[in-house]
């Protein structure tokens, strides 16, 4: 699995160095619109490795090496939850050291981990799509998909962000809604692509 995990993140560093700085960059920056930007779409950073995966024939290569269908696809949401999980950290940092002298870090960081859930909700809708249909097969659906739950999820989040925007209760149901979403979604997720990956081996 560790092997996995670093042939992946050697790929992006390899490939996408500058676009992965900039994206850490936006995650440092004041305010939330672009540190949410930059949790939304390290959320899709596993989909460009399953990119370069496809288009190097790495399933052939994988097939003769002591991995299960199972580890490889484990793999790919790990790498998307360790890169949402970092851009969430980054994005927390500042906030945390500067939100009480600088106005403009000023507001709710918790904030931040309902981006990170809202990232988390992203791969688990998204992943089974293309395990099942490939990348390019699968790209129309899942750019839809990441639209459609990103703007709203991204909406909600800034909402939250700037205390007194929402009403309390409806503040609230978010707090306690989309981490339970996030969770169940996951649940339903993993299992469904692997079982997709199976059978697009098989066939």
């Amino acid at each position: 699995m560790k092997g996995l995990l670093r042939k992946d993140l050697y790929v992006l560093t390899r490939q996408m160095r500058f676009f992965l700085l900039f994206l850490a960059i936006f995650a440092l920056l004041p305010g939330y619109n672009m540190a949410i930007f930059a949790i939304a779409y390290t959320a899709m950073l596993p989909y460009t490795a399953m990119a370069y995966d496809e288009r190097s024939k790495w399933s052939d290569l994988a097939a003769m090496m002591p991995y299960t269908p199972g580890d490889i696809v484990l793999s790919k949401y790990l790498l998307g939850w360790i890169l949402v999980a970092s851009a969430t950290t980054l994005s927390l940092i500042p906030r945390l050291i500067f939100g009480s002298i600088l106005p403009s870090y000023t507001g709710n960081p918790s904030a931040l981990f309902l981006s990170f859930c809202v990232g988390l909700a992203v791969i688990a809708i998204t992943m089974p799509l293309l395990f099942r249909f490939g990348v390019e097969k699968g790209r129309m659906g899942m750019v839809l998909l990441i639209v459609v739950v990103s703007c709203g999820g991204s909406g909600l989040v800034q909402g939250i962000a700037e205390d007194g925007f929402l009403p309390a209760n409806l503040t609230t149901l978010a707090y306690l809604g989309i981490p339970l979403l996030a969770i169940v979604l996951t649940a339903i997720s993993l299992p469904l692509s692997i079982q997709f990956y199976r059978h697009r081996l098989k066939s």
